[in-house]
């Protein structure tokens, strides 16, 4: 293999890395969309987290109650910047759909989307396909 072609496995491997999280991301919303049992619940606050860059992020925290019984409170895996929470005011009802075995995996109907994981699953396609194709080219 030659000194160009090795260079072709940084984009390969950022390709393959990214599509496999956003497959998984997306079979994983699949999945609860599908199989998810749907309940009633309120946004009982908001957790608030800034990153490095000083960018604040909110999580509604969103309260509900079980088949079963158990009471559930947990942030959304996914915060919108600035004071984006519009329509998720505290007190406001929501509706999630939740997996029945593991309610801490959840979404929020109309707040939780499968943006993140589109983009990680093309990105990872195109590179992979890119890198893949002037690879197959060079060798032959």
């Amino acid at each position: 293999m030659e000194r160009e072609q090795l260079f072709l496995l940084i984009p390969l491997v950022m390709g393959v890395v990214f599509l496999g999280f956003g497959v998984y991301g997306l079979r994983r919303a699949g999945e609860i969309r599908r199989t998810g049992v749907t309940a009633a619940g309120r946004v009982v606050r908001h957790r608030i987290r800034q990153d490095d860059d000083g960018a604040t992020y909110h999580h509604p925290v969103v309260g509900w109650t079980t088949r079963d019984g158990r009471e559930c409170e947990y942030p959304s895996r996914l915060g919108r910047g600035g004071t984006a929470t519009r329509g998720l005011a505290i007190g406001s009802p929501v509706t999630v759909r939740y997996d029945e075995k593991d309610p801490t995996r959840f979404a929020i109907q109309g707040w939780d989307s499968t943006t993140v994981e589109t983009v990680f699953t093309v990105v990872g396609a195109a590179l992979t396909a890119g890198a893949l194709t002037v690879l197959l080219l060079t060798v032959s």
